[in-house]
This record gives structure tokens, sequence and C-alpha cells, in this order.
């Protein structure tokens, strides 16, 4: 994580990291103004706090009360050498608490993260550079040698070469990558986080057998996703982006709708058509593109090669993005590795999919079979010695396709967690399985997992499969645990040179009926591709481009930007429109029009119901709003302060209307009850000289909104690489 630093007045320092400021001052004894906490007041009290969080956790997974719970911490100095302390931390438990409880609340204090670093002792690298902004790089950690080189199945290079390249990649770029986290809680198990340290929303998780291998599956992530725009999805680009020769990729093109809204000739196939719009009822503006918001310019549309023929096929960008999310990319040291791995996830997604939704039973992997991979059963081993039994399934349906499962079950809740892997090799395919498993998850994360259910509707309703895609916490059926398997196990391989498992899985594909559709992108200094297979690797049903489509926003954005610029008669027409959407009340204005706001303001915290409260008091329309205001109390998922500022505001609403009660009687009880500021905001808001509490004003230039302009700044960091590759391949004009 990077933390920069700002010099302030006097001793007052400010560090800004994420969305986050902390404020640091001197005691007024040693010449500051005590104003804030000094620096090591919040290292103390980081290790105090980090102690309280993890027996948080260990009590919300047991559904253990914590208000009957005190912890404190002293800090006891050496006089002989000030460096020298003892923290100690105490806690206070209820006497009635079983002891069993009571020694895992101390077990789970002795995994404080902060203890930990302070007790491994944090190496500190202190230097000078020329500039901050442009020490593009906090990641390189293996440096390639001639000594040392490191090669894992489907790698054509050495995981130390790989690492160099891509980090220089994103060098290259003038992105600085951190590392904000490492996870390795069994044997031959990592995963870590990393991400942009300018746009921390631009991050990517990494998995494998090794520390190393964990990188390269980071960094690849982060080249993929860079390479197909994935970070920025559903997200405004701003007015710059929005009117450049071009918004995505050179080679994209724009197709203006046809008469009636229809569908422009050019985008798509026959093909593709009967699967997208069978009954003739997608419209042109479903697939206006979200990013630009150009509605002027028509359908931006990027070019995939269709793989049965070889000819050119354009796909509006807005359905890629509404339907695919990241299934179908990757980057790899050559292309035939990147499709490798594009296509084994593709197959890994589908075929996880069919076996939840049509609650198949799999086939055990024989422990003879497992025991061809000691170290798979090393990390199998020692997450069974905490408690977790571990099923091991083969899930390649009889052999038709390279994939494999290993499910968790979680006695403590009755959870269960199924991960899948695929890869041509067997081995790969179930070490994939397993580092899925664990990705990002300490064992505290395990207690969130769902329980099985024999309720075949709950596991084949869409937002299932995608709960599975995002995170692997979907629901599975208690019939995928039947002894009575509906396959037989089979020790499969698809695996050769990286050439040869791609043409197998593209056969595999074939043979199934499938068209794929591929887009290569070789930009940025590694091939990266992205493949479609309509109607086989979608995330979202197709029914989304009509019913649940992102661009959307382009109906509200201006307005809310605008908000606090519109006339009554816009603000009348706007909650008019968001009423008439059917919007879910519930849904954040974040998600609604694609602009990233600090969640720690109340613009962040946002959703569409609180924003039809706030109009309908700048109109004084008082009846609608207390009608909004009972919906948000029923369903508070605000801030404290925001909730309290609602309640005030019901009861300020209730005396409002009435006609037998005055205001003024109960000021002084209801400022008691709610605060003077609380109730000064309420009431101004109630009689309209308080317009829109809360709310920064905004702008279509997103001027004020920090979060967002760090995006936009990565992408253009892209869009720029882009610019500058379509001039290198300009043939220079002879001058005569």
């Amino acid at each position: 994580m990077e933390i920069k630093v700002n010099f302030l007045e006097n001793l007052r320092l400010e560090a800004k990291f994420d969305d986050f400021t902390v404020v640091t001052d001197q005691p007024i004894r040693y010449k500051g103004d005590g104003s804030a906490p000094s620096p090591f007041d919040y290292f103390l009290a980081s290790s105090a706090l980090c102690a309280a969080y993890f027996v948080r956790v260990y009590c919300k997974a047991r559904d253990i009360p914590t208000h009957n719970i005190r912890l404190s911490q002293n800090n006891i100095v050496d006089p002989e050498n000030r460096y020298n302390q003892i923290f100690k931390i105490q806690v206070e438990l209820p006497e009635d608490l079983p002891e069993k409880h009571k020694e895992g609340i101390l077990r789970s204090i002795d995994r404080c993260t902060v203890k930990k670093v302070v007790q491994t002792g944090p190496d500190f690298q202190i230097e000078t550079v020329d500039n901050l902004d442009e020490d593009a790089q906090a990641l390189m950690m293996v440096e390639p040698d001639s000594h040392t080189q490191t090669f894992i199945e489907g790698k054509d290079l050495p995981l130390e070469q790989t690492i160099a390249n891509m980090s220089g990649i994103l060098a290259d770029l003038g992105m600085k990558i951190e590392i904000a986290s490492w996870r390795n809680i069994v044997p031959h198990v990592w995963s870590l986080h990393i991400r942009d340290a300018a746009s921390p929303m631009c991050f990517t998780n990494g998995k494998g057998a090794t520390k190393e291998s964990a990188l390269c599956s980071a960094l690849g992530e982060f080249i993929e996703r860079l390479n197909c725009n994935f970070f920025y999805n559903d997200q405004y680009f701003g007015e710059e982006i929005a009117y450049s020769d071009f918004v995505h990729y050179p080679n994209e093109k724009w197709f203006q709708p046809g008469p009636d809204d229809a569908l422009p000739e050019g985008i798509l196939d026959d093909h593709c058509r009967a699967i997208y719009d069978p009954e003739g009822d997608l419209r042109g503006s479903n697939l206006f593109d979200t990013n630009s918001g150009r509605t002027d310019r028509g359908i931006c549309a990027l070019p995939f090669v269709r793989q049965s023929d070889g000819e050119t096929v354009y796909f509006p960008s807005n359905l890629v993005e509404n339907l695919f999310l990241s299934n179908g990319m990757s980057a790899g040291n050559t292309l035939n590795e990147a499709e490798v791995q594009c296509l084994s996830e593709i197959f890994e997604r589908a075929v996880k999919k069919q076996i939840i939704e049509q609650e198949i039973a799999l086939p055990d992997v024989p422990k003879a079979v497992l025991a061809k991979y000691p170290s798979i059963v090393e990390g199998i081993e020692a997450l069974e010695q905490q408690g977790f039994p571990i099923l091991v399934k083969d899930a390649s349906l009889g052999g038709q396709f390279p994939v494999m499962c290993v499910t968790l079950m979680n006695p403590r809740n009755g959870g269960v967690f199924a991960s899948f892997g695929a890869h041509p090799s067997f081995e790969v395919a179930l070490e994939r399985s397993l580092t899925e498993l664990l990705q990002g998850r300490s064992f505290e994360g395990l207690n969130d997992v769902p329980a099985p259910t024999f309720n075949s509707l709950a596991v084949s309703e869409p937002n299932n499969f995608v709960e599975h895609f995002i995170d692997s916490t979907g629901v599975v059926s208690w019939r995928f645990f039947s002894n009575k398997h509906d396959y037989d196990f089979c020790e499969w391989d698809f695996s050769g040179t990286n050439a040869e498992e791609a043409e197998r899985l593209f056969g595999i594909l074939g043979d199934l009926g499938r068209e794929v559709y591929v887009a290569v992108y070789e930009e940025l200094g590694a091939p990266a591709c992205r493949i479609l297979v309509p109607g086989y690797s979608e995330v979202y049903p197709v029914e989304d481009l009509i019913m649940d489509n992102t661009n959307m926003a382009l109906d509200y954005r201006e307005d809310i930007l605008n908000l606090h610029r519109l006339s009554d008669e816009q603000l009348a027409d706007l909650v008019e429109r968001l009423e008439a959407s059917q919007l879910d009340n519930y849904m954040t204005i974040i998600t609604l029009i694609g602009v990233e706001f600090d969640e720690n303001t109340v613009w962040g915290q946002l959703t569409i119901l609180e924003l039809k409260i706030l109009i309908c008091l700048a109109l004084r329309w008082h009846e609608e709003a207390l009608e909004f205001v009972d919906m948000f109390l029923q369903f508070n998922d605000n801030t404290v302060e925001r909730g309290l500022f609602y309640r005030a505001m019901n009861a300020v609403l209730e005396v409002t209307l009435d006609e037998d009660m005055e205001l003024d009687d109960y000021l002084a009880n209801f400022t008691r009850m709610y605060g003077e500021d609380t109730m000064n905001a309420v009431v101004g808001s109630v009689n309209g000289t308080v317009r829109f509490h809360g709310l920064e004003p905004t702008n279509m230039q997103l001027e004020g909104l920090e979060k967002h302009q760090r995006l936009v700044e990565s992408y253009k960091k892209l869009h720029a690489a882009r610019a500058r590759t379509v001039k290198a391949e300009r043939p220079v004009e002879s001058v005569k």
C-alpha cells in the first residue's frame, strides 16, 4: 500500500491512502498544537484495534455477542531502553463463556496482523528518488538471471523472466504496482492481491503453488484486464476520452441504429443475432456504450475473428461488458499460452455451471491417483487438520472436459465451498482447484460459505451462477454429495505443448457445435486475448441487454452529476423518471451512473431511494418525502449518522404534515434527542433553506471526484499507449 504524506501547518502531517486521510500532530510539550494523535499513538492504537478485530471476527463466526467483552492495551517501557517495550493486551470475558471459546478468543488475538509484523521485524528501506510519481515499480521481487530459472507446466518462459517482462510492461505504462497482501495458510498454496498504487480500484488476485507462480498469476491477470478494459467496465471515461478519435481501441467501429432504432447492419453475424435477439426485441439504443455516453456517435463495436472461417465480426462493446464480465480473457508469454489459459477458464465456468444447475454428482478421485501429487495432498491434509473435510472430485464429465473440483465442508457452520479449476494437464487443473479455494481467504473467511440445499430452484437461479463466478460463494445442491455419481472417474489428459493444447481446446468447442470469436491484443508488449463463445461463456443472462443494461446510466448520469444546478422542473422530471423506471430503490448511485465516489462520503453511500428523498425535499413534496423516508428506515444500510438524520426527518415531517401540531412545540426535545447539527440540517431540508444535505456539488467534468479521476487517469495511460502504437504503425509520408 502506498501512503503519501503531506506537510501541513506547524508539526501537523497528513497521510493519504486509498480513500482515507489520517492527520497527525504532536503534543504541545513537543511544540505541536495537540490537535490530533501523534504517529506513535496511531501505531499503539493499531495493535489494540487489530486485536479487537480478530476477537470480533471469531465471535461473529460463532454468534457470540461482544457487548460484554472488553479489551485494553498498555505499553510498558523499559526505563533503560525506551525502544524495548512490552505491549500488554488484556481481555475481559464473561464468566459464562465456555472455556473453549475463551481459549479460541485468545488464539484469535495471537493472530493479530500488526503483532505478527512487529514480531517479525519489518525491513525499512529508505532512499531518495527524483520523482515519487515516476518511481514506477514497487513490485520487482525477482530479478532474472542465468542461474535462476523456474519452469512450471503451462508457461513458455521461466517464472523469473515472466515476472520481469510483465513488471516492465506495467512500468512502461507508468503504473506503480504494489502488493497489498500475501496469504499462505497451508503448504503449497499461495495467493496475493496487487493493485495500482495511484488507482487502487485497478487490482487483481493471483494464486499458485509457489510465491513466484502466484505473482505471475496476478501480473498476468492485471495485464489481461488492462488489455480488455475490464478495470473500466461500466465506468464513465470523462469528456476528454469520450471525444477522442477512439474510445476503446483504435480499430473500433461506430454504427448508427437503423430505422425505428433497429439493429444496424454490420454488427454481429446471423449466428450471434439468433442468440442475442431471438425475438427481434433488441434495439440499437440498447447497445450504446456506457463509457463514453456518445449516443450521437451510435454503437461502438469491436472486431473479433470468427475461428470457423477467419471472418471479422463486430461485437458491440456494450454487449461484451454486460454479458461476459472477465470470462474469456487472458495474457501470456505467447499467444498459445494465453489461449490455453483463456479457454481453460471458459470450460471451468461452463462445466461448473452445468454441474451446479443440473445437480450432477461427481466421482471422487481415487487416493492412488491423488498420491501421485504429494504437494497437493499436503495442502489438502493441512486443511483437514484444521477441521475442514475435503472432497476431491473429477469434474471432466467422463473425460469430456479438462476440469477438476475440490470441495471444502465447514462443520462449524454447515457451509460448503466448491472450487473448480481447469487446464489440459490433470495435475495443473487439480492444483488450480485447490489454490482457487483459498485465494485471498483466511480460515475465518471460510465461515462465510453458504450451506447446501435440496431446493433445485435455488441452485438453478441465474444469480446463483453469478455468485459462483464472482467468488464461488453460491449455493450447491446436497445431491452433489451423493455417493451414487452420475459419471465414472476418468484420469484424463489433454496436455502437450501450448500450441497442441490450444488446438485441442478449440476442438472441444467445435465438437460441441460452438462458434468461437477471438480478439488478440499485443500492443502493450505481452500477447493477450479475449475469447467469446456465444451461448456458452456468458456470465449474465442475455435478457440483461434489455432488462438490466448498464447503459441505463445514460438516462440519469448528466442530471445527477448536475443535481445542484437543476431547475425545479428538471428535478421533478428526474424523480418521476426514477420512480417510473422500477429500478431497485437500494441500487447505489455509483452503480446507476458508472461514477465512483469516495465511499466515506454521502455520495458514496447514496442510493436511488435516498436521492428521491432529497429531491422531494428540495421540491417541498413533503408527503412523498415522508413515504420514501419510511421505506428508507425499514431497510437502512447507510451510516449511523445518516440513519439518525432520517429518523429526525421522519419525526419533523410527521409534525409538519399534521395540521394539529406545530413544529416549534417539539423542536427543543427533538434537538435534545438528535443533536443541534442534525436538527438544523433536517429543518433546513424541510423548509427549503438546505438542499441535498451532505451532497457536495458535482458536474460532468468530475470536479472533486478524486476516486473516479484516479480511475480515469489510469485509463488515460492505457489509451495513450494505444494511440502511440497507431502513430508508430502509420507510414511516414515523404516530403517533396
